[in-house]
């Protein structure tokens, strides 16, 4: 496995967190904001789960711990706190992470998976929003056909909404599947979240998308304090550190931990976009 992890190293932080903490502190170093990604998903064995949960609750009290030299700030996926087992159960288990996140001061953000839980994964987050309002945002897809009446749901509650393209491959009745539309429909989310919502992420290393968020806020006199840009490690970190001298914020997303393999093989599986997209980024700054 020591060649495909070299392979990997380049967009996977370390496999623990350890090693993690200083990659994460050197991106502090030059400006960019940070949010720590245990890799891992869909879990169907309680005892993983139980697992998971304190995990990620490590993980928060580790970076808590680092004092102010990493964000205090996660992403989590439901389906490894027993989404996939039962609903109830993950929505305690949650719970339980999100109170240890109140005390800490740690925004943990609910990223979204395939349309399988979708509605599942909204509907857990409403359900804990009213209690952790300054702890917990969402991932929305605007490839989704769906995202629309999600983004204004979001706007209404003044939830913090990450926005991305989407990855997973879905089927043309639930999901845009030509990028000029998808391109379309992005925009027109960013202008919702940047206008009427709070504080949202714009995540994408698509140059287009980039350039008209910038337009449109400076054309609506719109303040860099209002959003930020987010990325992926090992993608662009020239143009992140470039991003973020602007004045913008700009957020890098740092994957670690042992389960990279199948991470990487299910993305690159689902769609072929996923494949160039990384073997063009491994040489592009």
């Amino acid at each position: 496995m020591k060649l495909p992890f070299f392979l990997a190293r380049k967009f996977v932080a370390a496999e623990t967190l350890e090693e993690t903490l200083p990659v994460a502190e050197a991106l502090h170093a030059k400006g960019l904001g940070t949010t720590l990604d245990k890799l891992g998903e869909y879990i169907s064995d309680r005892k993983l789960v139980e697992k998971a949960k304190l995990d990620y609750i490590q993980l928060i009290r580790s970076i808590d711990a680092a004092s102010g030299n990493i964000d205090n700030n996660i992403s989590i996926k439901l389906s490894m706190l027993g989404q996939k087992i039962d609903e109830s159960l993950c929505l305690d288990n949650l719970h339980e992470l999100l109170a240890v996140a109140k005390t800490t001061g740690t925004f943990v953000r609910l990223d979204m998976e395939g349309t399988d839980v979708t509605e599942s994964t909204i509907s857990i987050f409403e359900k804990v929003f009213p209690d952790y309002r300054d702890n917990v945002g969402i991932v929305l897809q605007a490839y989704l056909k769906r995202t629309r009446e999600d983004v204004e749901r979001m706007c209404e509650l003044q939830a913090r909404v990450r926005l991305c393209k989407g990855a997973y491959k879905e089927p043309a009745h639930l999901a845009w599947q030509d990028m000029p539309t998808i391109r379309e429909r992005y925009l027109e989310y960013m202008e919702m979240l940047i206008s009427k919502g709070r504080y949202p992420g714009i995540a994408t290393h698509d140059d287009s998308l980039i350039a008209a968020t910038k337009a449109y806020v400076s054309d609506n006199n719109i303040p860099h304090d209002r959003f930020e840009f987010q990325m992926l490690f090992g993608i662009r970190q020239d143009t992140q550190e470039a991003i973020a001298a602007e004045g913008y914020g700009m957020r890098v997303y740092v994957p670690f931990g042992d389960m990279w393999f199948p991470y990487y093989s299910r993305r690159l599986r689902e769609r072929k976009e996923n494949v160039w997209f990384i073997l063009r980024n491994m040489f592009k700054s």
